[in-house]
């Protein structure tokens, strides 16, 4: 199918993929601290709101990207440059700063299922980490002249979502004990960090030396 991307391309946003799901960020901490206070179902709907926010970034990628292409190839080009640079951003505040998670345990009203998606869809969109993220991260997967770029930018978005479910679900399942794990061992923690730095280091020197090509 022309809007599945080649083997290795998938493999290697994979890898991307699952590395950035297991990096505690905002919403890790949401899920987590909702889950903790308010129950499973809490937790999962303030996820399902954050993925939803995942397919409207994308979409506004696809859209953005997809018209860029079009407009001006070497505009595009600049965004792989600027991507590769976010990345390596990314890469060090990850080994400076740790992962940012802080989840609470504290009891209060109940809060229905709805406001609960609402706010892992809040979170996800304004999120202005996340906004950038997904304006470098995806268009470094597809070619600036293949015809078919708004198609597999689009399938990489929901592989993306598809992807972080088995990742983040177990957290919400075991949120107490994995709220507890990750405060208890700082060194798993970082070890984290640098898997996500290490990764995205590579996808940003790999995005550098092709478009020297």
């Amino acid at each position: 199918m022309s809007f599945i991307p080649d083997t290795t391309t998938l493999i290697q946003f994979a890898i991307a993929t699952v590395i950035l799901a297991i990096t505690p960020g905002p919403d890790m901490t949401l899920f987590v601290s909702r889950t903790l206070s308010q129950g499973r179902a809490t937790g999962f709907a303030s996820m399902a709101g954050a993925l939803c926010g995942t397919l409207i970034h994308t979409t506004l990628v696809v859209v953005g990207v997809s018209a860029l292409i079009v407009a001006s190839p070497m505009a595009f080009f600049v965004l792989k440059l600027f991507g590769a640079g976010y990345l390596v951003f990314l890469a060090w505040q990850a080994i400076a700063k740790g992962s940012a998670f802080s989840p609470e345990k504290k009891s209060g009203p109940q809060i229905s299922l709805f406001r609960s998606w609402a706010a892992g869809l809040g979170v996800n969109l304004l999120n202005p980490k996340i906004i950038l993220f997904f304006m470098t991260f995806l268009p470094q997967f597809v070619s600036a002249h293949d015809p078919n770029a708004p198609g597999k930018l689009f399938f990489l978005g929901a592989m993306f979502v598809v992807l972080s479910i088995p990742v983040t679900a177990p957290m919400v399942f075991a949120a107490e004990k994995f709220s507890a794990a990750m405060k208890a061992s700082p060194r798993v923690t970082r070890v984290v960090d640098y898997l996500f730095a290490g990764v995205f280091s590579a996808f940003a020197l790999k995005i550098l030396t092709a478009q020297a090509k």
